[in-house]
Order: structure tokens, then sequence, then C-alpha cells
């Protein structure tokens, strides 16, 4: 673990527990932090001790967050970890320390989910407030000017998808984004899923031909998907591993094959309908506004997929302003933090100009 020193909603609230209420200049004057910011994916988690200037006191990476599967209360743990060892860079003590804790969580996919982790961070001690949002806010929010109400769409894509949006009245549009069941399609491991299964059946006569089907076992040394397909059933290959394949439809798409090409597109589709529904759900279609691109997949900046995204979504929402996120979605935790305990624009300016400099695309 590397450690250094240094509003309301509509349509889907947040979860939010409230402690003693009291104002962030008395909190500084007893020697508080203003924020402790965390952003915690499914392969890491990010701490950060935030001043009511907006200093960075100091910072933690830990562990994945993952609640489904050790449970909340371990899934906390993991964050307590990171948390201890922020709050220690910063030369705090462990619990008490900040007047609003803003964690952007991953697996807190339903505002349900939200409130039952908000509880469990809040029973933890660490502010005096919470706020728990699923962690594509802090994508929507890095994003998004940091001296200025939050008013943007972000789309994310890293192993799974999912898209937020926000506006600076606290409304918010949002997506289950559990999977199949909840009509989603894409993401790094949707994505190597349906290249595996055009693969396949090309190969067994099922279906037509493929690149894919030569590139796909190649990667792992393999002479046939009939070779990756019992290695990946028996084992041999690990369950984890699959994610490995995305990049290579990317690489298969580019060099021209029809079907992987295809896949490519109908990624292109399903990020712009998601970000469409969403601009639509907060009357952003005809407005000029920020769509954040966001997550390992679309991070990659793949030529193919950026023009396909920028062609649909200029026919459907043609002032919309497309940007790719590269900041630490640590910033969006810390922004909307700020936001909440109602710091001044110094203040985003200076933690935005602290990350600025940290910029680092990470898979979610």
């Amino acid at each position: 673990m590397g450690v250094s020193g240094a509003g309301r909603t509509a349509g889907a609230a947040t979860g939010r527990a409230t402690g003693t209420a009291t104002e962030s200049a008395a909190g500084a004057a007893a020697g508080r932090a203003s924020v402790l910011a965390v952003d915690a994916g499914n392969s890491k988690t990010d701490v950060a001790v935030i001043g009511a200037d907006g200093s960075v006191l100091g910072t933690a990476r830990g562990g994945g967050f993952q609640p489904p599967v050790v449970g909340i209360e371990a899934a906390i743990d993991t964050l307590a970890v990171a948390v201890a060892e922020a709050a220690s860079a910063a030369g705090l003590p462990e619990q008490g320390f900040a007047e609003h804790v803003s964690a952007c969580l991953a697996n807190a996919d339903l505002p349900v989910e939200e409130r039952e982790l908000a509880e469990a961070v809040q029973a933890r001690g660490w502010g005096r407030t919470t706020d728990v949002r699923n962690d594509t806010f802090a994508i929507l929010r890095a994003g998004l000017p940091s001296g200025e109400a939050p008013r943007g769409v972000a789309v994310v894509c890293g192993a799974g998808i999912n898209c937020v949006g926000m506006l600076p009245d606290g409304r918010t549009a949002r997506f289950p984004a559990i999977g199949r069941i909840s009509g989603d399609w894409g993401g790094g491991s949707g994505l190597a899923e349906e290249a595996l299964w055009f693969a396949a059946r090309a190969e067994d006569g099922r279906g037509g031909p493929t690149e894919l089907v030569r590139t796909l076992p190649g990667h792992f040394g393999l002479r046939s998907m009939y070779e990756l397909i019992e290695a990946l059933h028996r084992g041999r290959l690990p369950f984890e591993r699959r994610h490995e394949l995305t990049p290579v439809l990317f690489a298969t798409g580019a060099a021209g094959d029809p079907v992987a090409r295809s896949i490519v597109d109908r990624l292109a589709e399903e990020v712009v309908a998601m970000a469409t529904v969403a601009l639509g759900k907060l009357d952003l279609l005809d407005e000029e506004v920020p769509v954040l691109l966001g997550g390992s997949v679309l991070a990659a900046r793949h030529p193919q997929l950026d023009r396909r995204i920028v062609e649909l979504l200029a026919a459907k929402a043609p002032k919309a302003v497309i940007e790719v996120v590269t900041a630490p979605p640590v910033l969006g935790a810390a922004l909307l933090g700020l936001d909440h305990v109602r710091a001044d624009a110094e203040a985003h300016a200076r933690l935005g100009a602290h990350y600025a400099r940290q910029e680092d695309p990470r898979p979610r």
C-alpha cells in the first residue's frame, strides 16, 4: 500500500448518514480535516484527506472493494486500513478527524446499497457526516470544472459499463448497471465474452469466419478455440485472465476484421444510448454540456470506438462536448466532498491543481 502525506438528488438518492451537525470552520478550529475522500474500485482503493483550503493532507492506496464477495463489514475493513494510513500521513487520529466523508464505491449500484454502505461507513466514526455514491460519480465529478456546480454526464467502461448524470440542483440520472439482468451490454468482461462467442461459432461452423479464431487463442499461446475453451472451462486459464482478450478484440478490429469491428461498433452504440438517455432525463439533450468518458476501455482511445461515439452522439445530442477523463477518480470524490461543505472556489482550484499532475486512468 502506498502512502503519502502532505445535495440533494431526484430519481435516485445517494446514501447519506449524518452524525452531529457542525460547520467546517468549527472543524478546522478543532484540528479536523474538512473532507475524507474515498474512491474504491473493484481492484484498488484510493483515499485522500483534504483540508478546508483544498490542500491534500494525506493519501493512501489499498485493496479492492467487493462487498458482494466478502460482505459489507469485511469490505469496509479494507477501506479502514487505507483510511488509517491516510489519517496518519496527515498527522490526524484514526477517528473523528473529518467533517465529511465522501465515498464513491464500486458495487454501490442501487440506492438501497448506497444507504446500507453509508450507514456502515458512518459507524466507523471517521467523519461527522457521510455521503456514499456509486463510483461512476467520481469519474463524472473529476472531469467537470472544479470550481463550478456539477452539470454533465459520464459513461464509464472498464470491467463493466455504467452511466450517471448530475445537475447543479442535485438531480441525478443513473442506471442500475448490474449486468445483463438490468439491460446492460459491454464492459471489458462483456466484450471478451462476446469475442469468444463469435470465435467459437466460427471455428465449429455455426457462425461466419473471423480472425478472432486465430487471435484469441494465439494470445495465450494456444492453437485453436477448442484449446482455449477447454483451458478456460478446466481452469488452466483463470477466469480473471479473460479481460486480456479485450485489447486483442480491438487490435483484431483495427486490422480490419468485420466481426471484431461490429462488436466495437455495438459498444459505441451502447455508450451513446446510455449517454443520450441520461441527457434526456436531465433535459440536457439540446444543451452544450460535457459528456465524459472514463474507465480503462474508453480511456484507451481506440480510434474506431472514438470515431463512432463522436458520430452517433452528434446525431442525438449535437451540442454535447465529449471529453476523456484521465484524472484520478479520488479527485472526483474529493470535489464532491468540497461541494458538500461549501468550500470556496480557491479550495476547489487548489485541489484540482494537486491532482492535475497525477492523471492516471485505471481499471474500474
